[in-house]
């Protein structure tokens, strides 16, 4: 048995999700391992449908029309193991909670945002201070009170992302998932967003920080774990992505980000695959500029100074 000393905040091991479709499994997340520490906060990315968001969904276990495989430990506990009732009860909102995609899409119109808050609260049976709780979390993203006396379509794009935002920190959970929080707002709401991200942060609550964006989870992430084809292709220290990464998918998604320097951002050619296909050889071999022949086989993950990599020039078995 593991010293409370050594126990992680939150592990991963062996993770897959599959959504099922008159075509078939979907291999939306596949065998998918990370740990994290106290305090410190991951941010998770790729391009768009290679399973971001179902590995968030997958951990506060609401993967509408999906099963998922594998163990998820948070805190200790196995939480795939909970039952459904207990989770929701225990865990889902009060230790961990979701900040979700599309904050316009997210609020319902007919109710004003202070019936929106109390509606959760009392969805959870909540017996404290309600007013005081609901104030503490809109004042916590720095948001003014008279909002709660607004209907959705009355505020900004920024405000809405704040409110839903408050939303997930209502009951303080210690753990928050955050799916694209700054898509479809300008550059400079977006970064007011991450900077209340980084704020909390420094108050002790980690992060799992989903999107596309590379240049934005420089600043929250202690850790990275980069998506393709379902699968976790490399994870690690943000330092070791960011200035030794090992995966030549990660080397082109760094290599995309635009820079000062004037010089022209490269782009990965090609499509992803299909995850209706179950993976036998390595998911980027068919874009990849370093292939050879070892890569028709499907690439276990192979250690690096931080963390792991799932690509054959790594292997030192040969």
């Amino acid at each position: 048995m593991r010293s409370e000393k050594t126990k992680k905040f939150l592990e991963v091991n062996g993770l897959s999700s599959r959504y099922y479709s008159s075509n078939g499994p979907v291999y939306a997340v596949d065998n998918v391992d990370f740990s994290l520490n106290e305090n410190e906060s991951i941010g998770i990315a790729g391009e768009s449908a290679c399973g971001k968001s179902t590995l968030g969904l997958s951990i506060i276990r609401m993967l509408s029309g999906g099963k998922t495989f594998g163990k998820i430990t948070f805190q200790g506990e196995s939480i795939l193991d909970v039952p459904e009732s207990e989770f929701d009860e225990y865990f889902r909102w009060k230790k961990i909670s979701m900040i979700f995609q599309g904050a316009m899409s997210s609020l319902d119109p007919v109710f004003t945002i202070n019936e929106q808050f109390i509606e959760i609260l009392n969805q959870h049976d909540f017996d404290g201070d309600l007013i005081q709780t609901i104030h503490d979390a809109i004042i916590s993203v720095g948001l003014n009170l008279h909002v709660l006396k607004k209907y959705p379509h009355e505020l900004s794009g920024g405000m809405k992302q704040r409110a839903i935002i408050a939303m997930a920190l209502l009951l303080k959970p210690k753990f928050v998932i955050a799916d694209e929080p700054t898509t479809a707002l300008d550059v400079l709401i977006q970064a007011q967003i991450m900077n209340l991200l980084k704020n909390l942060k420094k108050k002790g609550m980690s992060f799992m920080l989903i999107t596309h964006d590379l240049a934005v989870l420089s600043e929250i992430a202690d850790k990275i774990g980069i998506m393709y084809g379902g699968q976790m292709v490399e994870f690690g220290s943000s330092e070791e992505i960011y200035h030794n990464p090992k995966h030549p998918y990660t080397q082109g998604l760094l290599e995309s980000i635009p820079t000062l320097k004037g010089n022209s951002p490269r782009y990965i050619k090609g499509n992803p695959p299909s995850l209706f296909d179950v993976p036998t050889q390595c998911q980027f071999i068919e874009r990849c500029p370093l292939v050879m022949d070892k890569c028709s086989q499907l690439p276990p993950k192979f250690k690096t100074a931080t963390g792991y990599t799932r690509c054959w020039l790594y292997d030192d078995t040969s």
